[in-house]
Formats: C-alpha cells, sequence, structure tokens
C-alpha cells in the first residue's frame, strides 16, 4: 500500500475545522482552539482523505469491522467502508447509539456486526478518550473484540494514556502538533 501523504488532510482541516477562541470540549475541558471535523469528513474530499488515511493505518491486517460512537463516527465510518469497497476489501462498518432507541432490537450497537467480531473504533478528535471509551465498552458489551482505536485528529491531553489503560492502541492521522499547536494542560 502507498505511503499516506497527510499534508492535504492537514491543509483541509486547517482551511476548514480548526477555529480559535473560547471554547468548551465534550470532555468539558475548556480549550483555546476547536476542531470541527465534521466540516471535513462531510465534505467529499475530506472523506476521501481520511478514508485513505485510515485503511493506511489499518494497512494489511484488516479487522472485520469499523465503527464507533453516533454521530462524530458515522461520516468517517461510512468513508473508511466505502472505500473499502471500491478496493474490494471486505470491512463493515456499525454505529453506538449514545442510548438504545427504545423499539426494534433496543440494541446500542447497529450495522451487520456480530459479537466475535475484531473490530477498531473510529473517532474524529480525541481529547481524553471519553467518547471513543463509551464505543469500547458497548461494543465489548455487545461481544466485539476491540483492537485499537484510530482518530483523525489527536489532541494530545490524556486519551492514548485512557485507552492504554485499557490495552488498547491509539493510532491518528493528525496530532495537533501538526497545527503548530502545544498540547493544553
Amino acid at each position: 500500500m502507498a505511503v499516506y501523504d497527510k499534508q492535504p488532510l492537514i491543509d483541509l482541516v486547517r482551511a476548514k475545522a480548526l477555529k480559535f477562541g473560547d471554547f468548551t470540549l465534550a470532555s468539558g475541558k475548556k480549550a483555546s482552539f476547536y476542531l470541527d471535523t465534521k466540516q471535513v469528513t462531510l465534505d467529499s474530499a475530506g472523506a476521501r482523505l481520511v478514508g485513505e488515511g485510515i485503511l493506511a493505518l489499518l494497512g494489511d491486517r484488516l479487522p472485520k469491522a469499523v465503527g464507533g460512537m453516533s454521530i462524530g463516527a458515522d461520516p468517517i465510518t461510512a468513508a473508511v467502508i466505502t472505500l473499502a469497497g471500491v478496493r474490494g476489501l471486505p470491512l463493515l462498518g456499525f454505529m453506538v447509539r449514545k442510548e438504545p432507541k427504545g423499539h426494534g432490537t433496543n440494541r446500542y450497537i447497529e450495522g451487520p456486526v456480530q459479537p466475535g467480531d475484531e473490530a477498531v473504533i473510529v473517532e474524529d478528535v480525541v481529547t481524553t478518550g471519553g467518547s471513543s471509551l463509551l464505543a469500547i465498552d458497548r461494543a465489548l458489551e455487545f461481544g466485539m473484540k476491540i483492537s485499537r482505536v484510530i482518530a483523525i485528529v489527536d489532541r494530545l491531553e490524556g486519551g492514548r494514556e485512557a485507552f492504554a489503560k485499557r490495552n488498547i492502541a491509539l493510532d491518528s492521522l493528525l496530532t495537533i502538533r501538526d497545527f503548530g499547536i502545544e498540547p493544553q494542560a
């Protein structure tokens, strides 16, 4: 597989997703910058770049499935499985609900996956890892085996360490240092 060139993704994130100001993150942390990555993952060029990058990180050893917490992971999952399909690679997608829908199967996990399937959790931005840890817990409760987490951007603020405590590796396409920003304390 060709080496992934991350510069076009850096340029697109910088142009469309990186915002400066005073923000409160999903983790509750205060921040001087925000990464609105849906501006990238819901853009055709951005979806392609993200899908290509994640497939490059997955390499030759594909899991059975990729997925993560709705709604942030949904366009990432779609991009990865679509590009995998174009390339003739067998890869399923799944979504993790925040709450079961209350009817039908009443499950947290949606998609063509089964207990025992190996999966990779995908995430847009990792700060402390809380959202991905919840997705991991729901996938494990369902019976899946989680091999790692792949994020578009790692803010370098504790997520990697939180996953390591669960013996789950974190890989990311980018870190905030790719934008000349140092991690916040």
